[in-house]
């Protein structure tokens, strides 16, 4: 048996609504782009709330990838632990099933709640719907994925970019259009 700690990352939020998608954003390039160690799992959360409560429960180290409300400026990025999660749009009600703090203490009730970060960024419109990003996050996605890494890196998680990227990506940033 292994003592590695089990890792989730987890993209949250809704790509119907510009920047709340953030997460869900950083999910999908991180999957395109890097190859993880075993211990690593990178997975699409959207919007599901409870649902979700399997993979948590799975994992030691959970890292939620999400659009953040905090004081700076668009593009922003935070790391928050403990008492600050509730300023991640996933744990605020917004277009999520449910508040992933509820999510996180129902996992504890049935037995596993695992240490968890988020690595959050700044909105700049998380109202419009639309499924690009603004040009804000869009500018400031790569950062944002800089600090997930370093997130697996110090729970104890490995990575590597892939040699023959993805072909699926399903989103592209304006800048490269």
């Amino acid at each position: 048996m292994t003592n590695e700690k089990r890792i989730l990352v987890l993209g949250v939020g809704n790509v119907l609504y510009t920047d709340e998608g953030i997460g869900v954003r950083a999910a999908e390039h991180l999957q395109a782009e890097y190859e993880f160690s075993d211990n690593v799992t990178v997975m699409d959360g959207g919007t599901l709330g409870t649902r979700l409560m399997g993979p948590i429960m799975e994992s030691d180290y959970l890292i939620v990838c999400d659009a953040v409300l905090g004081d700076g400026p668009p593009g922003s990025i935070y790391r928050l632990t403990g008492e600050d999660l509730r300023q991640s749009l996933a744990f605020k009600n917004s277009m999520h099933d449910t508040d992933l703090v509820d999510t996180l203490i129902y996992c504890e009730l049935a037995g596993n709640r695992p240490e968890a970060v988020i690595i959050g960024m700044e909105p700049e419109d998380y109202q419009t719907m639309a499924t690009d990003l603004s040009g804000a996050a869009d500018a400031n996605l790569p950062q944002m994925i800089k600090h997930v890494l370093a997130e697996v890196e110090s729970a104890g998680g490995t990575h590597t970019m892939r040699e023959n990227k993805s072909e699926e990506v399903v989103y592209v940033p304006r800048s490269s259009c």
